[in-house]
């Protein structure tokens, strides 16, 4: 089979988030399948940027779209995100005749790309996929405030109208989709979830993992040696991780009594982010002396990072978008390194509690995660890695991209004979 994957904002394991797309792929042309993925040179979420033109990364082929710059959400991300579906627009004849994709995936995390995709798949008597990874315009509507009646929230809603109207088969990330999008005119018939997942080559118990370096590394080991317990957050500091709420809790903790099981809790905080430097700025401030900022470390040695951590930490802003499900990556990267988790969160799906891998409190709440820290501090070092355990065989029963690869293709082999909709 050959599967044409547009995805804006691709990456691979060279230019970093998001992984997803060159995961899949991998697993696809393992598989014998041939995949080519496009996506654009400019990408909010990458470590690095690719050159325009063609690529071929562990067997995946790339075709990167030249685009223009942009900053934040304004004109500029508006005026990138039309440039990539313009130019993948005009070489649809191209991409039907010279690729005669079998299937072809609108996965951006905009909805405008199934025009695009719907142009191409017609062309080549394909079949039309509509990956779900947010439900836009719900998505800025309900977290940024945006009016249902702004021009790009009813272009978003047009276009995912026509998503779930044209589509052969949706899939979606989050699991509680389905009440949403049958709203929204989509035959329910067609709908798979697909959840986020890991690779097993980056988790091998034969390999070790790439080392850590310098002042990080240094950090770690020194608090082993003071006998801290370490609460560990590896990930995007931007404000939907709710990491004011964790600092809120690191001063709840450091007001304990001197010699308390608190006053012997280290937080550290590793990754990039918009927010970065303003919670780097607030710890300082408010001499938050337990806990440490460090920048984002290569994906290689993240399993070396978790291993360090006791408990891993993930929280979430309260708010109604997720109702729908979650599918956080840095979670499945958690609980393949058998770390407890802390998971500060209130959604329609909770894979900690699910896999009983940690502990659930309620989002926004400082005192409920300091609580939730001590409660877990108080547990037997047997038992925390009991819950680590049973998280690492949650994901790999549930999770693994050869899993999820193949229910992707499953979803696929499920179109009606009739073929593509008209």
């Amino acid at each position: 089979m050959n599967i044409l994957l547009i995805n804006h904002y691709a990456g691979s394991p060279q230019h970093g988030m998001e992984f997803r797309p060159f995961y899949l792929a991998r697993e696809w042309v393992r598989m014998g399948h041939r995949v080519l993925i496009l996506g654009s040179v400019r990408s909010h979420v990458r470590a690095a940027e690719p050159q325009p033109g063609v690529q071929i990364i562990d067997g995946v082929h790339y075709c990167w779209y030249d685009t223009p710059e942009y900053q934040g959400n304004g004109v500029g991300r508006l005026r990138n995100i039309w440039s990539f579906c313009r130019q993948v627009w005009g070489d649809a004849k191209n991409l039907a005749e010279g690729f005669q994709p079998d299937a072809v995936i609108a996965s951006s995390t905009y909805p405008m790309d199934i025009w695009v995709a719907r142009k191409i798949a017609r062309q080549a008597q394909a079949k039309l996929v509509y990956e779900v990874h947010d439900l836009w315009p719900l998505s800025p509507i309900e977290l940024s405030g945006m009016s249902p009646l702004h021009p790009f929230a009813m272009l978003c809603q047009k276009a995912e109208n026509d998503a779930y109207r044209d589509a052969d088969v949706v899939v979606s990330m989050l699991p509680k989709v389905h009440e949403h999008m049958a709203a929204h005119g989509l035959d329910l018939r067609k709908l798979h979830i697909v959840p986020n997942g890991i690779a097993l080559d980056e988790w091998s118990d034969t390999a070790p993992p790439a080392a850590l370096e310098g002042e990080l590394a240094a950090h770690l080991e020194a608090l082993k040696v003071q006998g801290q317990l370490v609460l560990g957050y590896a990930g995007s500091h931007g404000l939907p991780n709710a990491l004011d709420v964790l600092l809120d809790a690191a001063r709840l903790l450091q007001q304990a009594p001197e010699g308390s099981t608190a006053r012997h809790v280290a937080i550290v905080m590793v990754g990039g982010g918009h927010e970065k430097e303003r919670l780097r700025a607030r710890i300082e401030a408010e001499g938050l002396s337990q806990v440490r900022c460090f920048d984002a470390i290569p994906k290689a040695q993240i399993p070396a990072l978790l291993a360090r951590f006791d408990i891993a930490y993930i929280g979430w802003q309260r708010t109604p978008i997720y109702r729908f499900g979650i599918a956080p990556n840095k979670l499945m990267d958690y609980m393949m390194a058998r770390r407890p988790v802390l998971h500060s969160v209130e959604a329609g799906n909770d894979p900690v509690r699910e896999a009983g891998a940690g502990l659930t409190v309620l989002p926004e709440d400082a005192q409920a995660v300091a609580d939730g820290v001590l409660r877990l501090a108080a547990l037997s070092v047997e038992e925390r890695a009991a819950m680590g355990e049973r998280g690492r065989a949650f994901v790999l029963a549930e999770h693994s991209y050869p899993v999820l690869a193949r229910r992707f293709l499953d979803a696929l082999a499920q179109v009606t004979e009739t073929g593509p909709q008209p």
